[in-house]
């Protein structure tokens, strides 16, 4: 799913929403004449050489995306090429503009707190969402998924568990700490223990004894939790 960021020109002059699709930027035809103040027919020559030039290829730098438009007393949707970083990077060196220069910083930021971090916020806007749509509920929905995620928490927990001086993975104490934190997480997210919801949701009568993602959820925990061992009765399932 795209992600939009609002990139506002020196002097607030410009807002642009620029795409975030793939880990790059995508900015329309127009909205790269936009940025760099020049007329289209410009933009349209510059992005010809250097296709032209074999400096980049259509490829690789230009994808369609949806989206609404305003014609005249109708408002319809259209595929309208973008173009990525890469071409606003050389475009920006063939129109030599200072404009250019400050949406590549930008963009160069952006995107680096998008791929250490996985995540990008646009402070200013949730904190003045304006006449806009605001998305503050949603952000704030996504973040209590993430938080209530079982794995999140036992991860967190067996983590400290594991830090402790006299910590062994194999010893019988270790193994009963963490059949009891996965029982009360699984009880604080759906009402059951473990063994409680195999009691309800196993049917013989349906495939694979009705367990729904058996593999994922193994090697979720797997994953999270390496020093765990998986129980006699967790491999015969």
């Amino acid at each position: 799913m795209s992600e939009f960021l609002i990139y506002q020109t020196e002097g607030g002059k410009t807002q642009i929403s620029v795409v975030l699709e793939n880990e790059t930027l995508w900015l329309s035809q127009k909205q790269l004449t936009e940025l760099f103040g020049k007329a289209k027919g410009t933009i349209s020559e510059h992005i010809k050489h250097i296709f032209e030039d074999g400096e980049l290829t259509p490829a690789a730098t230009v994808r369609l995306f949806r989206t609404v438009q305003t014609e005249g007393s109708r408002t319809v949707e259209r595929d309208v090429e973008h173009y990525n970083l890469d071409m606003v990077l050389a475009l920006g060196y063939r129109v030599r503009s200072q404009a250019g220069v400050r949406f590549r910083q930008w963009a160069s930021a952006q995107l680096k707190e998008f791929i250490v971090k996985g995540f990008l916020l646009d402070d200013e806007r949730l904190k003045n969402p304006g006449q806009g749509r605001d998305y503050f509920d949603e952000l704030t929905r996504r973040l209590q998924d993430i938080r209530t995620s079982e794995r999140r928490f036992y991860q967190k927990i067996t983590d400290i568990y594991a830090t402790s001086v006299d910590y062994d993975a194999s010893a019988e104490l270790t193994q009963a700490f963490f059949a009891t934190v996965q029982n009360k997480v699984h009880f604080a997210i759906h009402g059951h223990t473990a063994a409680e919801l195999v009691k309800l949701r196993a049917d013989s009568a349906k495939p694979h004894m009705g367990m729904h993602a058996l593999s994922r959820t193994l090697t979720a925990w797997s994953s999270c939790c390496p020093h765990r061992r998986t129980s006699q009765h967790e491999s015969s399932l």
